[in-house]
């Protein structure tokens, strides 16, 4: 019953996230005016896609989207063609591990809601608006979370820790603290991170965000 939720509310979130999540078997370019508009940080980020064990989508401007479905074949072809399809050889396509839960690791919580401009909340979690969950020791910031509002149906965690806190298990609670309140929202909590980043793989492990195999894209 969770699991069928967890999908629904994942489906939805792609659904509102890239234009549309088709669910069928293979790549789909889609032109979407969700490209043309500021996403959660007020900048315009004009290609996104995904891509889950059997489907994929890359979504683009509208008047780009033909190029793009003339030229791109295959999820894999995108890091080549795509720059040359978009006539945007400078911008390189960069993969990242896309994951999702619906049920985070049952954690202790380990941080407060403040609103960002409380003078506790660094500067880094500034730009996420709304409440910061953040962990202070001592009185001081040690790990915060900060939430990219995508879309009411999907909230990203973005999450850091100070060199000195690092290795306590702070962030892993912090995430999973925090994707227990976006599920309490009725949204999907989503982590991404770099492949190559082995801390964040560990994070999202411990938190309860199981790497499924699943991949986004966005150029440079």
């Amino acid at each position: 019953m969770l699991e069928d939720l967890g999908v629904t509310q994942l489906a939805e979130f792609l659904t509102a996230y890239l234009g549309a999540w088709p669910g069928t078997p293979g790549l789909h370019v889609v032109g979407s005016e969700v490209r043309i508009r500021p996403g959660w940080d007020g900048r315009v980020h004009d290609v996104v896609g995904v891509a889950g064990p059997q489907t994929a989508v890359i979504s683009v401007p509208p008047d780009e989207a033909e190029a793009v479905r003339d030229r791109v074949d295959s999820w894999e072809q995108a890091e080549s063609i795509l720059p040359e399809a978009l006539a945007r050889q400078d911008s390189p396509v960069y993969y990242g591990t896309f994951r999702w839960t619906y049920q985070p690791a049952d954690l202790p919580d380990a941080g407060i809601w403040l609103p960002v401009e409380d003078p506790r909340v660094p500067p880094w979690l500034h730009p996420f608006g709304g409440d910061a969950l953040i962990t202070l020791i001592g009185g001081e910031y040690a790990a915060g979370v900060g939430i990219k509002r995508h879309h009411a149906s999907g909230l990203e965690i973005s999450v850091g820790t100070e060199p000195e806190h690092r290795g306590k298990g702070l962030a892993s609670k912090l995430v999973a603290q925090a994707a227990r309140w976006i599920l309490a929202q009725g949204a999907i909590p989503i982590y991404l991170h770099d492949p190559a980043n082995v801390a964040s793989d560990r994070t999202a492990d411990a938190a309860g965000f199981p790497d499924e195999g699943w991949q986004i894209l966005g150029t440079g």
